[in-house]
């Protein structure tokens, strides 16, 4: 069983974190625009914007894509290289970032489903792009 290469993983990280951060500009700031503030206005708060707040969703963007690289390369040994093993970390990394969010936010009341279904398979499909791209870079040292 090999080390696990940072630098590729950071590398590979970062372009999945691109991936990830496109998929949320189209996501939120485009195809669910309307919905996210009508749910934003219903709770009487205003969504966070200027440089502050998309630097932390930018930042939040890069970790994530770092994280799931790093799952990739350590659950690597066991399960192979490839394009299984990029979708099964990519589906870990969504299933506890994104879709337990989002089941505890609708569950609570938070926001509707009719915003939370499409929004949480959008990240599903984005996640999985991102882990694949992001584990072609990936190689052992």
């Amino acid at each position: 069983m090999g080390r696990i290469n940072w630098g590729r993983v950071i590398l590979g990280g970062l372009l999945a974190g691109v991936i990830i951060n496109i998929g949320e500009n189209l996501c939120g700031g485009l195809i669910l625009k309307k919905r996210w503030d009508a749910a934003m206005s219903a709770l009487h708060v205003t969504m966070p914007g200027g440089a502050q707040a998309m630097t932390i969703w930018v930042l939040f963007g890069f970790v994530l894509g770092i994280f799931t690289l790093w799952l990739y390369a350590a659950i690597r040994p066991r399960y192979g290289a490839g394009v299984k093993t990029a979708l099964c970390a990519g589906a870990a990394v969504w299933f506890l970032g994104s879709f337990l969010a989002s089941v505890s936010s609708w569950n609570m009341g938070v926001f509707p489903s009719s915003l939370m279904i499409p929004s949480t398979l959008l990240e599903l499909i984005e996640v999985l792009i991102a882990a694949v791209v992001g584990a072609w870079v990936y190689k052992e040292a």
